[in-house]
């Protein structure tokens, strides 16, 4: 994989992101592949006919994306954006590639917060791709912590993965610190809500940048998990995420997993 083939990627899948906005078809038409597309998204019917359908609709709407910080890993594009979709949302894509063209879609949409317990925006801070070295050792640590921590296999971990209290937090309700962690899951813990990871579907990563997609239960609702991380020396440092309840099956537009 050249600097130059993620640039195309990437120059691709924010083409087709930013098209949601103008309303102009030629960028779908050019890159995604017209009879191949699937997509994860349940909210909207498959293939590519559909996504151009859309079209008008969004434009009407006043859709607005703002792609922030990208990342490749072989053929998977990740995307991390701000949109005014119905209000400020921040969102993450992932586009699967196939020779070129896009063939597969997944996403996560969150309502966008503005006062945050740590003070950092949920979208805001590096953006630029470091340590391409280290991709696979930073993908094993990141896995690692998911299943040892989030899945709760070996919670007695938790410090190893960190430099002390050192981690900027992003998320809409818990403060900075592996302690804003501990307070926000106690929190839960006494308002009974249910927070589960049940099922570890993809790692995505490109140097110290790496997504985790996850699924489980929010509050007793079926619930995807899209965890994104950056690792600095060997630790995790900071964290992002874009959490959406998964539709139950009778609002579902196309049949295809949401995973």
């Amino acid at each position: 994989m050249t600097f130059n083939h993620h640039n195309e990627l990437v120059r691709k899948a924010t083409a087709v992101l930013e098209s949601l906005e103008s309303g102009s078809p030629e960028a779908i038409t050019a890159y995604v592949h017209p009879e191949k597309y699937i997509q994860h998204n349940q909210a909207l019917s498959d293939g590519r006919e559909a996504m151009l359908g859309a079209m008008d609709h969004l434009r009407e709407i006043g859709t607005k994306v703002s792609v922030k910080r990208a990342l490749v890993d072989g053929d998977f594009v990740v995307l991390h954006s701000v949109y005014d979709f119905f209000g400020p949302k921040i969102g993450i894509d992932i586009f699967r590639f196939e020779n070129g063209l896009i063939v597969e879609h997944w996403d996560n949409l969150q309502e966008m917060v503005e006062k945050t317990p740590s003070g950092h925006t949920m979208i805001d801070g590096p953006v630029t791709i470091q340590d391409i070295d280290k991709t696979d050792a930073n993908k094993g640590l990141v896995q690692s912590y998911v299943e040892s921590i989030l899945f709760g296999k070996n919670p007695e971990l938790l410090n190893s993965y960190f430099d002390g209290d050192r981690y900027i937090q992003h998320s809409p309700h818990i403060a900075d610190g592996l302690s804003g962690l501990h307070t926000a899951l106690q929190a839960l813990t006494e308002k009974k809500i249910e927070f589960q990871y049940t099922h570890l579907h993809q790692v995505i990563g490109q140097g110290d940048f790496v997504l985790t997609v996850s699924e489980g239960l929010f509050d007793g609702q079926p619930t995807a998990f899209y965890d994104l991380f950056r690792v600095e020396n060997g630790k995790i440092t900071e964290h992002w995420d874009v959490v959406e309840a998964i539709l139950p099956a009778e609002k579902r537009r196309n049949s295809n997993s949401r995973f």
